[in-house]
């Protein structure tokens, strides 16, 4: 009898040594995935983002369907998919690419991405397709001027801001605060950004400014680029980039394969 005691004893220990094996890989695989979040936080919020172009403002610098690593690194830390950031000790370069927070609330302040032609202090003029900072006109390869006639003959507006209907409300009634002998004055702290394509962008000469705080950082290289149309890569078609996507491996001539790791200058 006491045998078989020992034996039902014996054969119950395997049994809790499995359970005990169980909720140990349970706890690993807990651990794995925190972890693997914490990882996911700090890259996204320190270091870099990858990004799609939804627009052609950038042409031909950047296209529609260029996708795009950017670098957080000395510029902004926050946590993904809110609005806690913290601006850090670098700053944009006059010509230099950035990506930031657009001052527009009304559209819940998107992210842009488009060339930094002011600093903080700088003053200036645009006549024409010509701009002109702190009196000297600046050498721009990369502008792409698609129509003799730009959207503003001069900059800033010789008229009355306030009657320009292209102008958003809170930059018509500003702008004039800025503006002397002509020049407009880039304030402390703040840049003015214009996209590469002049004749379809919209950027400061329509909005303003864009405060330190809200730059997120610089474009580093292309890591893929496709052709389809613009809709596609707006926000919430994801089933229409889904099937782009599939469609990459059917039809592999849908990529711009001689962009992919196209570097930007830093």
């Amino acid at each position: 009898m006491k045998a078989d005691v020992d034996r039902g004893v014996a054969g119950r220990k395997p049994k809790a040594a499995a359970q005990t094996t169980a909720d140990q890989r349970v706890w690993r695989e807990v651990v794995s995935w925190f972890w693997v979040i914490v990882a996911f936080i700090f890259i996204e919020g320190t270091l870099v983002q990858a990004r799609v172009i939804p627009s052609g403002s950038m042409e031909n610098t950047v296209l529609i369907g260029d996708h795009i690593i950017v670098s957080r690194i000395g510029y902004d830390a926050g946590i993904p998919f809110t609005d806690v950031h913290e601006p850090l000790w670098r700053s944009p370069k006059r010509q230099q690419i950035v990506v930031f927070r657009a001052p527009l609330p009304d559209e819940g302040n998107p992210d842009f991405i488009k060339r930094c032609i002011g600093l903080p202090g700088d003053h200036i003029k645009m006549v024409g397709e010509r701009v002109y900072v702190n009196g000297q006109l600046l050498n721009e390869p990369y502008a792409l001027k698609s129509s003799p006639d730009s959207p503003f003959a001069q900059y800033p507006p010789a008229e009355d801001p306030t009657q320009d209907t292209r102008l958003t409300s809170t930059w018509a009634s500003g702008i004039s605060q800025y503006v002397k002998n002509g020049e407009l004055v880039v304030p402390p702290g703040e840049y003015f950004m214009m996209g590469d394509n002049r004749d379809n962008s919209f950027d400061s000469r329509y909005w303003g400014f864009v405060p330190r705080r809200d730059v997120i950082g610089v474009p580093l290289f292309i890591y893929m680029s496709i052709r389809a149309p613009e809709q596609v890569w707006d926000p919430g078609h994801i089933g229409e980039r889904f099937e782009t996507y599939l469609k990459v491996f059917v039809d592999p001539g849908e990529v711009r394969w001689r962009r992919l790791f196209r570097t930007f200058p830093r």
